[in-house]
């Protein structure tokens, strides 16, 4: 049992101090998937939930904000890479990249302004697009493809929290799936809250990126969509080592930039 340090007179947990005093407009234990161990590309799960996360990690982060002596929770968790040692929820982070190369500009890829009224984590900053928890819509719906799917649908295209959908009649998802190529690039863990994330690449060709994200919002549930941003040097050096990004957003977006040419030959 991890300790329950820094947490407010009269509550049990993070997530219970947060939904009682600063819950955000999207604030639900859903189940997860639970990372339990990793070794290379295999992967193995289990049954969490989101709260899971928020207790130890946001806790750690507020505990480490709070300088609370002894940093008693961080020490108890040790090393924040092992899932022995934490519930690990794993979010799937998607930099999606529309590839032009007939154009002056090889490619463009989008951004996300977390709200922090409308999040529970990392309010205030940029990520990638899309971002999404690994969960299924069903007890058979054990796929990362899927989720990512849903997610693309749900923040690139504004549309309603996907529960229930049968992916092989969904013209959505056979379209994506024939368009995009996706790549993985890793696995990382942020220092600050512990939040761990499949770092991915979805490459799109730019006509086939136009007929299915036609309709692409400026603002989603979360927060607001930067849009058809220059996949350069100084874009990425700037969302980096000069904006407030995400650990998981700039890991890949540095990354992307490395290994752009093979990004794009494939």
């Amino acid at each position: 049992m991890l300790p329950a340090s820094g947490l407010p007179d009269g509550f049990g947990s993070y997530s219970e101090a947060m939904a009682a005093l600063a819950a955000p407009a999207v604030f639900a234990d859903r189940e997860t998937y639970r990372l339990l161990g990793f070794t290379g590309r295999h992967l193995t799960f289990g049954l969490g939930s989101y709260f899971d996360g928020i207790d130890v990690g946001e806790a750690c982060a507020h505990e480490y904000a709070g300088q609370v002596p002894g940093l008693p929770l961080r020490a108890a968790v040790g090393n924040p890479c092992d899932p022995r040692r934490r519930p690990v929820n794993v979010a799937i982070s998607t930099l999606t990249l529309r590839h032009d190369p007939a154009s002056g500009e090889a490619a463009t890829f989008f951004l996300h302004w977390r709200d922090p009224k409308r999040v529970g984590h990392a309010g205030g900053m940029f990520q990638v697009l899309p971002v999404g928890v690994f969960q299924g819509t069903s007890e058979t719906d054990f796929s990362l493809w899927h989720c990512m799917v849903r997610e693309f649908a749900e923040e690139m295209l504004g549309a309603e929290e996907i529960h229930s959908v049968d992916y092989g009649t969904w013209p959505f998802a056979r379209e994506l799936t024939a368009a995009a190529r996706v790549f993985y690039l890793g696995t990382g863990v942020d220092p600050l809250t512990f939040a761990t994330d499949l770092l991915t690449v979805a490459v799109i060709e730019a006509s086939r990126f136009d007929e299915l994200f036609g309709d692409l919002v400026p603002h989603n549930e979360e927060g607001q969509v930067l849009r058809g941003l220059p996949f350069t040097a100084a874009n990425v050096e700037r969302f980096v080592h000069h904006e407030p990004t995400q650990a998981a957003g700039a890991a890949l977006l540095s990354l992307a930039w490395r290994h752009r040419e093979e990004l794009f030959s494939s």
